[in-house]
This record gives C-alpha cells, sequence and structure tokens, in this order.
C-alpha cells in the first residue's frame, strides 16, 4: 500500500526496430511490468505499429462507448463520410482484475468517399476533424486511436491486466509503446490511460503540463480539441501540428517544446543562433511545455523521446542492431535485452529519435 506520492512516478516505455521488423507485443509487456511500482492500477495501455497488415491502407478508428445510443450516433455519423468495409469489436480476454464499468471497444477499418477527400494531407485533416466532432458532440463516444495500420489499446488497470486483457502479446508491430498509469491531478477512467492518439500519433507521458491551459488555448485555433480530462492530450496534437502541418523536424520541435530558459539563449554565443532561438521563443510561445516531463512519442515512422528542459522525469535511451529502447528506467530495457550495445540518458529538452528506414515496413 502506497503512503506517499512517488513524484517520479509513472513508467514509460517504446521499442522500434529500425529496420521494420515485426516483433511481438509481449516484450513491451515485460518491459512496462518490470516498473510496476511506477503505477497505482488506475491506468495502463499500449499502442503498436504494423499490427493490421492485411488492412494497412485503410484507416482504422479505435473507439470505447459508454452506452448504445453513442454506439449508434458514430455509427450514423461515420456511415456519411466513410465507406467502412469492415468493422468489429476489438477482441478481448475477460479478466477478474479488470472491472465494470468497461466501456464497450470496436474498431473501424475506413476509407474516406472519393468526392469528400483527395491527397494525403487532405484525408488526414478529415480524420483528425472526424475524431474531433466525436469525442466533443456524442456524449459517450471517444476516438482513442485512428491511424493506419496501428493501434492503441488502454484502459484502467495494472499494465500485465490490460495486456491480458486486450491479449496483446498475440499482436505484432515494429514499434511498441507501454506505459503504467499514477494519476495526480486527472482522473482515472479508461479515456484518460495512455497512450493518447490522433492520427498515427501516440504519445506517453510521465509527469505534469503546468502549461495545459494556454497550450490548450493556443491548439483550439488550429482545430484540435481536449476532451479526455488530462493533461497529456495537448501532447499528441502538438506534435502533429508542429510536424505534419508545420513540417518542423523533430530536433526543431524539441527546442520548442522544451525551449531554453532566456537566460540560456543570452549566452549564446554565435549570433545567428540566438536569432534562431529568440525566434522561436517568440513564435512558439505558446506551445512551450512547463512543467515535469518525459515523454515518448511516435508515428508510423518515427519512435521520439524527449525530456522537459531541466530534466525533472527520468529517462535513459538504448540500442541493440536494429532496436531503439527508450524508457523510464534501464532496468526495464535489460529485462528485453540484456546485452545492450550502448546505453545513454538523453539531455534535457534534446530529442532522442528513431527513424524507420527507407522502403521498410
Amino acid at each position: 500500500m502506497r503512503k506517499e506520492k512517488d513524484i517520479s512516478g509513472c513508467g514509460i516505455t517504446g521499442i522500434m526496430n529500425e529496420q521494420g521488423d515485426a516483433f511481438s507485443g509481449e516484450d513491451a509487456v515485460v518491459a512496462i511490468c518490470n516498473m510496476m511500482e511506477r503505477g497505482n492500477g488506475l491506468g495502463a495501455g499500449f499502442a503498436g505499429y504494423g499490427i493490421y497488415p492485411e488492412l494497412k491502407d485503410y484507416w482504422c478508428f479505435h473507439l470505447m462507448y459508454h452506452n448504445q445510443s453513442a454506439r449508434v450516433a458514430t455509427e450514423e455519423y461515420m456511415n456519411t463520410r466513410f465507406k467502412i468495409p469492415h468493422h468489429e469489436t476489438i477482441p478481448t480476454k475477460k479478466i477478474k482484475t479488470v472491472r465494470p464499468p468497461i466501456p464497450s471497444l470496436y474498431r473501424y477499418f475506413v476509407e474516406i468517399n472519393d468526392e469528400m477527400g483527395n491527397g494525403d494531407g487532405r484525408e488526414q485533416d478529415m480524420i483528425l476533424g472526424c475524431a474531433m466532432e466525436i469525442n466533443r458532440h456524442i456524449e459517450g463516444a471517444f476516438v482513442f486511436s485512428s491511424g493506419k495500420n496501428m493501434g492503441v489499446f488502454k484502459g484502467v488497470g495494472n499494465p500485465d491486466e490490460i495486456a491480458e486483457f486486450y491479449q496483446i502479446p498475440e499482436y505484432k508491430g515494429y514499434i511498441w509503446t507501454a506505459h503504467n498509469r499514477f494519476p495526480t491531478n486527472s482522473p482515472g477512467w479508461w479515456g484518460g490511460a495512455h497512450p493518447f492518439g490522433i492520427l498515427d500519433w501516440s504519445v506517453i507521458h510521465n509527469g505534469e503540463i503546468s502549461s495545459y491551459g494556454i497550450n490548450r488555448r493556443y491548439l483550439e485555433n488550429f482545430g484540435y480539441y481536449c476532451c479526455l480530462s488530462t493533461d497529456t492530450e495537448v501532447m499528441a496534437y502538438l506534435f502533429d501540428l508542429l510536424v505534419r502541418r508545420h513540417v518542423l523536424s523533430f530536433e526543431l520541435v524539441g527546442k520548442i517544446l522544451a525551449a531554453p530558459f532566456w537566460s540560456q539563449i543570452e549566452r549564446v554565443e554565435n549570433k545567428e543562433e540566438k536569432a534562431f532561438l529568440r525566434s522561436l521563443r517568440t513564435i512558439y510561445g505558446s506551445v512551450l511545455v512547463n512543467g515535469p516531463f518525459a515523454v515518448v512519442v511516435a508515428n508510423s515512422t518515427h519512435m521520439v523521446g524527449l525530456n522537459d528542459r531541466i530534466k525533472l522525469r527520468p529517462l535513459v535511451a538504448a540500442r541493440k542492431g536494429n532496436f531503439l529502447y527508450i524508457s523510464s528506467e534501464e532496468a526495464a530495457i535489460r529485462e528485453v535485452c540484456k546485452d545492450l550495445e550502448t546505453v545513454w540518458m538523453p539531455k534535457a529538452g534534446e530529442a532522442t529519435i528513431g527513424r524507420l528506414r527507407d522502403g521498410q515496413a
């Protein structure tokens, strides 16, 4: 029984095969369960990439419903915008310790009607808009992932329970991320568990975002709305906005989200670099993420680890062959790979980036 708040709590781990070779979700389960003490049973989850190879060209919505009317309303809405060649309940296993109320869990593989979208960029914006519409306006329905050939699986419980509930070891993918939650200032509920997703982005987070209010208001200017009662949601939307829509590199996004202090900028000797950093702070001031955080962010081609600008949450990275590992603790990585080639502690505000090699997956 915990008697004190663990201020470094929440466990995060990510594993990527940069060659695009698929491996079982069991590795992510083993790694995150090595950090069981970092959670309190109020949330856990997994994201897998490359898990739907036979349906990889379809957008895949994972949805949770709290009542039948929410499902009816959502399916009516989706049928007006998409062709839905396949949908089904997400396979789950009855686990005694995963207690009711458990939402109904469905996945939909969809394609956009030809007359409604042309080009990948427009398709992505339409998928994003639909996810926002469902989350904001259909009571009792929540989209928890909406990418291609990937999916988020999450709920209220410990990571071993959620993994068994969703049968995670039976899936294979080339990127896996996992989270063990210790909520401190937001409720523990199914939609609030991590990872958070939009399009093919998924985010797992340890920490607290004290800039949530200003980050959320900034995002609303671009059509992103936070509806899931937790600060982490802004991270998924910020990465989509900055990388996909503003076409910025992950290295640059790290300098924006975990920007150096003004005093640090003033000590930069190179005039061009100093002017550039000043411009970033000025243009993207509302995007700066304040508070202690460590995140692992993934999409279909990358996995990225990032700390806050003074590294108030633990984050360690390692490599072996084609594998990149990022985790809260080295012990979790060594649980799945005992003979690592390199291990390091990423610097504060410096993005650690894994990239899928061209032509893979």
